[in-house]
């Protein structure tokens, strides 16, 4: 009895010396140890009930010590078995075959399991396979809530590497090196220059997108400007006076603030390649985006500097303090006509829905130019001149232009073309994807349409059997001015899948209030640069049994 009771003893002060184990998981099941202080009960057994008295200690002490011993086991099996993860281990986990892995902070997550419980939708959730929740859920603050943070612990399986966490070194002659950092949720279309969209279902998300998926069109590195030396140099029309405008200068004219949405003149422009090769890089449907831009109207500027509307033909040149090794920079102009009317709401843009304008989208001041191509909205703008022709930029005279289809760079002749300014009228579906898999019953199609010049959106169709019949959708969104509709249309539309259909061939168009309309196929409207591509929007997809 007495060696019985020096083993348990011995076990017990071996269960209360535990310290608490490093691992997360360990704290809760050993902290019971940190208070617990044994007392050597005795056993000096008197009366009658002696013997019964002390087998029942022992059976006491007994039944404490497997508790503890347990416990020890669980923390030190725990401990044993936390798993350390690089984040090139992570990356590779982003399909269900080799499993689904997503990290916050240090800690590593298998969601497997969970995708296809995600209330958002899988297809939310394998936007950060493979990679960190962070920015997702800095899109989504709804997440950051302890009930979600207990839901995701149960799918913890690791740590990631502590040396994980130290930021790669660039070389400093890189001319990219100091680039921001961007959102992952982009598709990256080139890396340097930096061209990506936001995925669809992310991009109708909003009606006004938020700044970090905002599409960047990048044609050189991007400057780093301070705000406190940063100058705008307004050269001013005979006889007025040039002017340098500080970032203060600017916000002390009247502030205007205007919905405005940017298209890239090659947006979808990877239809058109499905058709002929084309030059250019290969942009789904998302090299398009809405914001809510403040600044100073450009008309104001130029008549501050002495400019008024002339009978002859003149441009406003722009030219962005962005440039290439040899010092050339991004260059554009519109015209003076259009700078000079209040009612095109020409902006010096220094505000981006509410915020400075993040580094990638021309902080600390940029052109927009409401209804007109994305390529004129010239970023990090540094000089603002009147001339009497269109800008000599390589952007303005060499590049966005549209050409026949018989015309190939053998036989292209850019001078024959005018430079794009206002865009056709555009639709484009966003769920669901091409080859998804859509439940029978009911189908959600979501999508946008736009068109230049402030025509409004006035109608979109869609046809769930490649344009044999058609079905009105539902325009979402700010209600639009007349001319002066800046900005996109979201729409949606609800319909029953006919019983028995295997698939569906969903096509959408869009009508303008001049009554343009997309045309139907690609191959008509095809180019060499491959810009403009405006033809109907086609998604195939196939319905579950």
């Amino acid at each position: 009895m007495l060696l019985l009771h020096r083993a348990v003893v011995l076990r017990l002060e071996q269960a209360c010396r535990l310290k608490s184990i490093p691992s997360r998981i360990c704290i809760q099941a050993c902290s019971i140890n940190d208070s617990f202080q044994p007392q050597r009960p005795s056993l000096t057994f008197s009366g009658d009930n002696s013997s019964t008295q002390g087998w029942r200690v022992m059976g006491t002490l007994l039944g404490l010590g497997a508790v503890l011993a347990y416990q020890d086991h669980r923390c030190r099996a725990a401990q044993e078995s936390t798993h350390i993860y690089t984040k090139e281990e992570v990356s590779s986990h982003t399909s269900p075959e080799t499993g689904i892995w997503v990290t916050l902070g240090s800690e590593v997550f298998d969601v497997t399991e969970f995708v296809d419980l995600h209330p958002g939708g899988p297809s939310k959730l394998m936007l950060a396979a493979g990679g960190p929740l962070e920015p997702f859920w800095a899109l989504y603050a709804v997440h950051n809530q302890s009930h979600v943070r207990e839901l995701l612990a149960q799918y913890k399986i690791g740590e990631l590497n502590p040396e994980d966490k130290v930021a790669p070194t660039v070389e400093t002659s890189d001319p990219y090196a100091d680039d921001p950092v961007r959102h992952p949720a982009l598709k990256v279309n080139s890396q340097r220059p930096f061209n990506a969209e936001p995925p669809p279902e992310l991009l109708t998300e909003n009606y006004i997108t938020p700044n970090p998926i905002f599409f960047t069109r990048n044609h050189l590195p991007v400057p780093n400007l301070d705000p406190d030396t940063y100058r705008l140099h307004v050269v001013g029309a005979p006889g007025g006076q040039s002017l340098s405008l500080s970032l203060d200068d600017l916000h002390n004219f009247p502030k205007y603030e205007i919905t405005v949405t940017l298209q890239c003149a090659g947006n979808r422009r990877s239809e058109m390649t499905q058709v002929k090769e084309v030059k250019g890089l290969e942009w789904r449907t998302g090299a398009i985006s809405t914001a809510r831009w403040a600044g100073a109207r450009l008309c104001d500027v130029l008549a501050q500097a002495g400019h008024q509307l002339c009978e002859t033909e003149a441009h406003v040149c722009f030219e962005g303090l962005d440039s290439d090794p040899t010092g050339t920079a991004y260059g554009a102009s519109i015209p003076l006509a259009r700078a000079m009317d209040p009612e095109a709401e020409v902006l010096l843009a220094y505000e981006m829905n509410g915020q400075p304008l993040p580094r990638d989208h021309g902080f600390p001041v940029r052109v927009v130019v409401p209804g007109v191509v994305g390529a004129r909205h010239v970023k990090w703008l540094g000089r603002v001149s009147v001339q009497p022709e269109e800008s000599y930029s390589h952007w303005q005279r060499r590049d966005y232009k549209g050409f026949s289809p018989s015309v190939d760079w053998d036989t292209v002749d850019f001078d024959s073309a005018p430079s794009i300014q206002e865009l056709p009228v555009q639709s484009a579906i966003t769920e669901p994807r091409d080859g998804e898999t859509v439940e029978s019953g009911e189908v959600t199609i979501k999508g946008y349409a736009w068109s230049g010049g402030g025509r409004a959106v006035i109608r979109v169709d869609v046809s769930l059997d490649g344009g044999l019949t058609w079905q009105v959708a539902k325009l979402d969104g700010e209600e639009q001015r007349p001319r002066k509709a800046w900005a996109w249309r979201l729409w949606q539309l609800k319909a029953p899948v006919p019983a028995g259909q295997k698939e569906l061939n969903i096509v959408c168009k869009a009508v303008d209030d001049g009554y343009n309309v997309q045309p139907d196929t690609v191959a008509p409207i095809w180019n060499l640069r491959g810009v403009l591509s405006n033809a109907w929007h086609r998604v195939h997809v196939y319905v579950s049994p």
